[in-house]
Parts: C-alpha cells; structure tokens; sequence
C-alpha cells in the first residue's frame, strides 16, 4: 500500500501533539532509523516537552552514542547518554537461549527508561515500534523488546509510563519515506537496520563484553566491505562452537564468524545477497587478519523464511 507520506506526517504530528498536550515525555532514541523518525516527530509536536534519551547499553555499533548525539545535535535536538552497560550485561549474564536473552533485554530496557521517566516526570516514552515488530511478535516468531501493549502488558502498570508508537502501522521502507520528508540526512533514513538489543542478536550462546566487541570488530569489517552493494541489510554473527585452526604451523581452535547479507523491502522476507566472490575472501582475509582468535568465516544463504534474518 502506498504511504501518503505529507498526510501521515501531519496526522503523527498532531496526534502526538494531543496525546501530550503540556505534559512532558522521553524519546527512546538508538539511533535507527525507526526511532530517529519517531524523534523527530515528537519533537516537531511537542518541542521543549520532550526529553530524548539515548541508552548506551554496550550492545552498538562503533561510536555509535557519540554519533548519534552529534547528528541530533545538528537537527538541534539535544541527546542526553545515559550509561546502562554494566546493567544489560549483568541481565544477559549466562544466559544462552535467544528468547531468555530478548526478554532480559526488554526488561532491563524498560526499567532503565521507567527510572529517567521518573526522574523527569515524564508521562510519556516515544518508541519506534513498526508493524514488522508486532507481527513477529504476535505471531511467536521472537520477542522484539519494543512490544508491550500488543501482548498484553501494561507499560503504564509495569513501568510507569504511556507508550507512543507513531510508526507501529507501517513497514520499514515506509518509515524511511517518512524520515526522507522531515528531513533526517540520508546516512540515517538509509541506514542498515539494526536490531533493539543490538549486538546481542549477533552473539550465539553466552553474551559478554569479550564476545560482543569481537562481533562488533567483525560487524564493521562486514559493513565496510558490502556498502557499496547497498544490501538491506549485512552484518556479522559469532557463533559459540570454535573451529580448527592453523597458527605458525600447529593446530589452532579459534571463533567462526558468520557473514549474512540480505536483500528485502520490509524485512518480513528476505533473499541473501548476491555477493562477488573477490568481496567474500577480501571479508574473510580482513577478519582472520585484524581478529587473530577467528579461525573460520562463512558465508550464509539461507532466505526468509526459512530463517529469520537476525540469529538469535
């Protein structure tokens, strides 16, 4: 369905506008596209009465916060950092099963923003759910954090707050036409996605500040490579087995990495990209060069579905 993009812009708008009214809320900025379209909204609406938050949570990309901040800030729209690390990787400590670990992300996520609403009197938090969150959601495919409302839980009685969801009825190539027409710069309306608890989708098994700047190392090579084929979306997976090695000679176990690249319009299918063969062993020489403990990179081709197109 086609999104008249000026229409929905101007009812978000003053939706939001009589949601809020004098009261004031929390933007739930990460930085992607979704909740950079979701700020900028509530900002035009409400201006001053919005706070906007940016949890560093240690789970981003490379420099990721101080990005973000610095791209807002040229918007004129004030980020404040808040450093959660030490809470989300105790949340996640020894815990290996992919649902276990969305669900302990979603927790401490909400706790955190509970507290800053708190804190701030705010009575509101601005996420940036779209409709594929909920329906994979719903449908029990896996836990996207962001989901509350639609399975029965009350952000209100659980955590203080309202939720406002301005993008949750349309898909992600909408939501970039949304964020194009208010103006975001082209470096964030055509960004990769980039899942809500972040690397830790990426991670299999146990994650750890160890494991996740490792993927993280392995995510920017990843990304770095296949720009130029402009996928939907590419990035980099650790697994938790370790494959044999050869160092200087004798036997090596080290980390297998798993390249994924995908091709969709709205993320609910997908097909793995057409990558040349020279990029794949560029990607797998760079990563056993600058990651010493990777032994092992493949690349992976199954579509959606079969599988999803995040690991865990």
């Amino acid at each position: 369905m086609e999104l008249d993009v000026k229409k929905f812009i101007e009812e978000k708008i003053r939706e939001i506008k009589e949601t809020i009214r004098d009261k004031k809320a929390i933007s739930a900025l990460s930085g992607g596209v979704d909740s950079s379209t979701c700020t900028v909204l509530a900002h035009r609406a409400v201006g001053d009465n919005l706070k906007v938050i940016f949890i560093d949570d240690g789970l981003m990309r490379k420099n990721e916060p101080e990005d973000v901040k610095e791209i807002f800030s040229a918007m004129a729209i004030s980020v404040e950092i808040i450093d959660a690390q030490e809470e989300f990787f105790k949340a996640l400590e020894g815990k290996s099963d992919p649902e276990e670990k969305r669900k302990a992300f979603r927790d401490t996520f909400y706790t955190i923003f509970g507290k800053e609403v708190s804190r701030s009197k705010a009575r509101f938090l601005v996420q940036g759910t779209i409709a594929a969150d909920i329906i994979e959601t719903k449908g029990g495919v896996k836990t996207q954090h962001n989901i509350l409302e639609q399975i029965g839980i009350d952000p209100e009685k659980g955590y203080g707050f309202k939720a406002i969801e301005p993008l949750k009825e349309i898909f992600k190539h909408q939501v970039r036409e949304v964020a194009k027409d208010l103006g975001l710069p082209e470096k964030l309306y055509n960004r990769m996605p980039f899942p809500g608890p972040g690397l830790a989708t990426r991670v299999v098994g146990e994650v750890n500040p160890a494991r996740i700047e490792l993927v993280r190392k392995a995510t920017c090579i990843v990304e770095e490579e296949i720009e130029a084929l402009r996928p939907f979306q590419a990035f980099a997976v650790l697994l938790s087995d370790k494959g044999t090695g050869i160092e200087e000679g004798a036997r090596k176990f080290g980390e297998i990495i798993i390249i994924r690249s995908v091709e969709s319009k709205d993320a609910m299918t997908a097909e793995p990209t057409k990558i040349p063969w020279e990029v794949l062993t560029k990607i797998s020489k760079r990563m056993t060069t600058e990651i010493p403990s990777v032994t092992r990179v493949a690349y992976e081709i199954t579509p959606k579905p079969p599988a999803t197109i995040e690991y865990v």
